[in-house]
């Protein structure tokens, strides 16, 4: 059910401070991915493990994400939006509140499972409050904004947690991230309005039909290249002779273009007939972007700068293009049900990226290899999107 429109003050603020509990769902949630990259150097050296290690806290954050986004579309519709985001941000704060208290790897790996209930949450609750209080000529807009908060994330974990923890540790990096999350509980109290929850469902598990198998299929493949490569880039940087401090602004970088890409992209996308073009396009520039990465070298460090741009313009959208199709067109199935199953598929690729390529790098000994199987990997997404165009238009 649509809000009435209201062209009050009040309305407008309480609008535009939705759209901000909108974007912050979706920005703390992933902070856990970035954090994780920016900071890995610093938690390996201080809790003394090997940096192929962090690859284990992305997947046990994502990892249950993916379990947890089997069931998080009944449960989210089950809660309302209200209520599914108030324990959104509540997993958040106290996964980085034992984040900071962290005295060894195991405990950083329980922390960052704690965060993949926040994760699961994330899309179906955004999803389905936008269905029922956005305006029909604003939700591709306001997906794209939405969805530009996971690029925040990687904003504000290149820019402002390595120079916080330089200067005051990283444990008081990751616990800045508690109030914030707390606040944005509150706010969702206040600003969400209650008729967005009570839609009571049974509790059911359906099978996703051929045209959103093919979408998750792609998700999967574009996740699993996308979270290895932002894992792992700054230490590669670090190895090509760039310092830390210059290697996490890359990650700032790969976050202001993926925050552009899904803000300008997405409701270009929402007016094409089938968006399945276009994922290939930016599927298939991501894959050139990683080719340019591995060039880098330390006299080519503007390798690595090339690749980061291209990466965040065009892999990142792929993300919120999905799940503007998911609201955009039915055929995917019910909107909070669709959500769930394509980040059950996104997630599974998280969680499998960055274990994957640490262990494909270690066996083969190069690193070189581990870059070219992410690209093998975008080759594939690009074959998935040709399936999912053609499953699409056998639908109409």
């Amino acid at each position: 059910m649509l809000t009435t429109p209201d062209k009050s003050p009040f309305a407008t603020t309480t609008d535009a401070a939705m759209q901000l509990v909108l974007v912050f769902a979706m920005t703390l949630p992933m902070l856990i991915l970035y954090a994780t990259s920016t900071l890995g150097p610093l938690l390996s050296q201080q809790l003394q493990f090997e940096t192929a290690s962090l690859g284990y806290l992305i997947m046990s954050s994502f990892g249950l994400a993916a379990i947890l986004s089997l069931f998080a579309g009944n449960i989210v519709a089950y809660l309302g939006a209200r209520t599914a985001l108030q324990v959104l941000f509540i997993a958040v704060a106290a996964a980085f509140a034992m984040m900071a208290q962290a005295a060894t790897f195991s405990s950083l790996v329980i922390a960052a499972a704690l965060c993949g209930i926040a994760q699961a949450f994330a899309n179906p609750a955004t999803n389905l409050l936008i269905a029922q209080q956005i305006q029909p000529q604003k939700k591709a807009w306001v997906t794209g904004v939405k969805q530009s908060g996971v690029q925040l994330a990687a904003l504000f974990a290149g820019l402002v947690l390595p120079v916080i923890a330089f200067q005051a540790g990283w444990r008081t990096a990751f616990g800045i991230i508690v109030p914030l999350a707390v606040l944005f509980a509150v706010m969702t109290a206040v600003i969400v309005p209650k008729v967005s929850a009570g839609i009571r469902q049974k509790f059911a598990f359906s099978r996703p039909n051929a045209l959103l198998g093919w979408l998750m299929a792609t998700q999967c493949c574009v996740a699993l290249s996308l979270s290895a490569f932002v894992t792992f880039l700054p230490v590669y940087a670090i190895q090509q002779g760039m310092s830390l401090l210059t290697a996490d602004k890359l990650i700032a970088v790969f976050g202001a273009m993926g925050m552009l890409s899904r803000i300008l992209l997405t409701p270009m996308a929402a007016k094409l007939k089938d968006e399945s073009l276009l994922l290939f396009w930016l599927i298939a520039i991501a894959a050139c972007a990683m080719t340019i990465t591995l060039q880098a070298d330390s006299r080519n460090h503007w390798c690595l700068w090339m690749g980061t741009v291209g990466m965040g313009f065009t892999a990142v959208a792929t993300n919120a293009i999905a799940m503007s199709m998911l609201i955009k067109d039915s055929a995917f199935g019910n909107v909070t049900t669709a959500s769930g199953f394509v980040s059950v598929a996104f997630f599974s690729g998280f969680a499998l990226g960055p274990p994957l390529y640490a262990a494909v790098t270690r066996y083969s000994g190069s690193v070189q290899f581990g870059w070219g199987m992410l690209i093998g990997i975008f080759s594939l997404a690009c074959i998935m999107t040709v399936c999912l165009a053609v499953a699409r238009r056998q639908c109409r």
